[in-house]
């Protein structure tokens, strides 16, 4: 396959990362599927990706006219069997394995043998999700960053079978999409997470431990280290779940107490207490 081939692209996952990366590729001239089990979670995800394109329009970074076009290539399904017609298929559904596990294995039945298989992980192992089809060599890890349409960072992960052809491939349309692919191989929370995932547990640790407030931690790292956003804020954007998940993986990935999930984040989890997407987190959102 060559990268002219790719005209029609299927994600699954209504999420915030899934309408980003169906907002990319339809911004790009691409026809996007957006896929879901619920109905709301799509016209909601619809919507998302509307609202988004006005910031741009407004900042005049695009037309309106480019708005209508970018719109009028997407469509959406609570039917996974759309699939059939891409020749890329991207999960991003929740970082729970079995249910990767079983959306791939119902994607080995649907698609044709040509289609790519990639995966949005941000940190559960590529050569594993590839186990549950009979096309490894065309399974690859795309895992792009939040918010997905600013952001211009994608972590190319290959898994033990992913061919150089995959790969390549992949690696010319993340370009051709306006982002930055960076190649890494198939090790729990790859890069990007293996480094950021221990910052935020340690900041969940200081202030478990008393060291600081939420905003005196958040303030050093801001203006001391010159981060744009403090830990602890940014944990509540990711998701605190989200954030427990990933290191959970790591943790019984490496085996490695360092990767222990802080008590204060597993009981925050517990409690509903998840960040932005449920009103309080390190933050209240709510106010």
């Amino acid at each position: 396959m060559n990268i002219q081939d790719i005209k029609n692209v299927t994600v699954v996952g209504g999420g915030t990362m899934g309408n980003g990366i169906v907002q990319v590729f339809a911004s790009f001239g691409y026809n996007v599927t957006l896929v879901d089990l619920n109905q709301e979670v799509l016209d909601k995800a619809v919507a998302g990706i509307s609202k988004s394109l006005d910031r741009f329009v407004k900042k005049e970074r695009i037309t309106a006219e480019k708005k209508d076009s970018t719109m009028a290539l997407i469509a959406t399904s609570t039917d996974l069997n759309v699939a059939k017609d891409s020749q890329l298929v991207i999960e991003a559904v929740s970082e729970v394995l079995a249910i990767k596990l079983k959306i791939f294995e119902q994607l080995e039945t649907i698609c044709p043998d040509d289609t790519i298989f990639a995966s949005n992980t941000s940190s559960l192992p590529i050569t594993q999700l590839a186990s549950a089809t009979n096309r490894p060599s065309q399974f690859i890890g795309m895992h792009f960053m939040n918010p997905v349409p600013m952001m211009k960072l994608i972590e190319l992960i290959r898994g033990m079978a992913t061919s150089e052809e995959t790969f390549k491939l992949i690696k010319e349309l993340s370009e051709k999409l306006g982002k930055t692919p960076v190649e890494v191989n198939d090790y729990p929370g790859f890069i990007a997470n293996r480094i950021l995932m221990p910052m935020i547990n340690e900041a969940v640790f200081a202030l478990f431990e008393g060291v600081g407030t939420a905003e005196a931690i958040d303030n050093v790292m801001k203006l001391g280290m010159a981060h744009p956003m403090g830990p602890l804020q940014l944990a509540d954007f990711i998701g605190l779940d989200v954030c427990l998940a990933i290191l959970e993986v790591m943790h019984d990935g490496f085996g490695d107490p360092k990767y222990r999930p802080c008590p204060l984040l597993v009981k925050m989890v517990q409690a509903g207490y998840l960040g932005r997407k449920s009103g309080k987190g390190f933050y209240d959102y709510n106010a």
